[in-house]
């Protein structure tokens, strides 16, 4: 009975791995490649798959989502013979499973020796000032190659990305100090455009308070005079209005003459020729309003020996 019973118990064990290999579940995103004595058969895809056990066997799977690889830092010469250190990032997705695992041993190491013989070729035609502002076009330029190499291989590449592009130390030295000469002399084109800037503005601003203090005085001129001119008519007016005689302008004038002496620069006063005109004028406004014998004007009938007559001396 134990032979029998061991018997059974191996039968058992078969039978169950037997189901283990004959069921398959694939991940969603994943595929198997199927193999039947040592020949591919088959691609599984996602969910679940029925194989021949012992017969077939699964031989690689394989993810089929995006996929990110980071390649370490590689030394590269440009034109103007400077070596630069490149890092690059791969985008790349498995499109063909069976291209994938047939046509390249290791389609990762592939990509990566690619991509830096690639790159090799490109920065070489360029020089490090275009190759620091290029990366669009190194890109491009490499994503074309690449996808072009690995579609053979069921890869397709989808992105290519240059994370540092690092000179030697000596240009960089070399570059800072460029480039914080070109910020000082920028600052000191803006400071000096500032000042002229400013200069133009206070010459702007002192001109056009030249002009509204001119355009002030001369407004302030015109009123002043029309002023004066409104005053010397309405002086005319009142003099004609009052109609004045020969003897009121000749006491006026008298009147007018000290203040014509006014003033310490006067040295010399010349006596105006009218002064004689006036001075009768006077006299015979005073005659006539002075009594004489009874109150009968002078020279008349009634008048008594007038006194003797004085003669006035010269007037210099």
């Amino acid at each position: 009975m134990e032979p029998i019973i061991i018997v059974l118990i191996i039968l058992v064990v078969l039978v169950f791995i037997a189901l283990i290999k004959t069921i398959q579940v694939i991940p969603q995103a994943s595929a198997a490649i199927v193999e039947r004595f040592g020949r591919y058969t088959r691609t599984l895809n996602a969910g679940l798959n029925i194989v021949v056990p012992f017969i077939d066997s699964i031989r690689n799977r394989i993810d089929l989502r995006e996929q990110v690889v980071p390649f370490p830092p590689q030394p590269v010469i440009t034109q103007d013979n400077l070596v630069v250190n490149i890092d690059t990032v791969i985008y790349y997705q498995v499109t063909d499973a069976r291209a994938a695992t047939y046509e390249v041993a290791s389609y990762i190491q592939a990509i990566e020796q690619l991509t830096v013989t690639t790159l090799r070729n490109i920065i070489g035609g360029m020089d490090l000032e275009r190759t620091l502002t290029s990366r669009e076009e190194i890109n491009a330029a490499l994503r074309g190659v690449l996808d072009e190499a690995t579609g053979k291989w069921g890869i397709r590449v989808n992105r290519v990305e240059l994370k540092a592009i690092e000179p030697p130390t000596s240009i960089q030295d070399s570059m800072e100090k460029q480039m914080r000469a070109d910020r000082d002399k920028r600052a000191a084109i803006l400071q000096a455009e500032g000042v002229r800037q400013s200069q133009i503005l206070t010459a702007e601003g002192e001109k056009q308070s030249s002009i509204l203090r001119a355009e002030g005085e001369a407004k302030a001129a015109a009123l002043r005079a029309e002023g004066e001119a409104q005053a010397i008519r309405v002086v005319f007016e009142s003099i004609h209005a009052g109609d004045p005689d020969q003897k009121l302008l000749s006491y006026q004038y008298l009147q007018m003459l000290p203040k014509i002496a006014e003033g310490d620069a006067n040295k010399l006063w010349i006596v105006p020729s009218e002064i004689g005109d006036a001075l009768k004028g006077l006299g015979g406004a005073i005659n006539s309003f002075n009594p004489a014998g009874g109150g009968a004007p002078a020279g008349g009938p009634g008048m008594s020996k007038s006194a003797p007559h004085r003669e006035q001396p010269p007037i210099d």
